[in-house]
């Protein structure tokens, strides 16, 4: 992989994580943040990205396997006042911050 389309495909990629009792979803500037639940100790895996619709395995204290989590970022994202067509379009994929 040449180190042009390296640079392209990580400003298509948006990173979600969890800290101090919320999410964070990482894109193009943007760090928006939402209460995480409360048992959330961690992120494991992101299963499916489709469209600010996410299907992650999260690890709750719990629990001792992961479970799987769904998010939805359209709502989050009207609440913001951010148009969720134009901000999502270009996300291809999402990574784990701490993978």
């Amino acid at each position: 992989m040449n180190s042009k389309s390296h640079i392209q495909s990580k400003s298509h990629e948006a990173v979600l994580s969890n800290a101090g009792g919320f999410t964070a979803f990482s894109f193009g500037g943007y760090n928006i943040r939402f209460r995480a639940p409360y048992s959330l100790d961690r992120y494991v895996e992101v299963v499916k990205w489709d469209n600010g619709y996410l299907v992650v395995m999260a690890k709750y204290n719990h629990n001792a396997e992961p479970e799987e989590e769904y998010i939805d970022l359209k709502p989050i994202l009207e609440g913001l006042y951010i148009d969720s067509a134009a901000f999502l379009k270009p996300i291809k994929s999402v990574r784990l911050a701490y993978a």
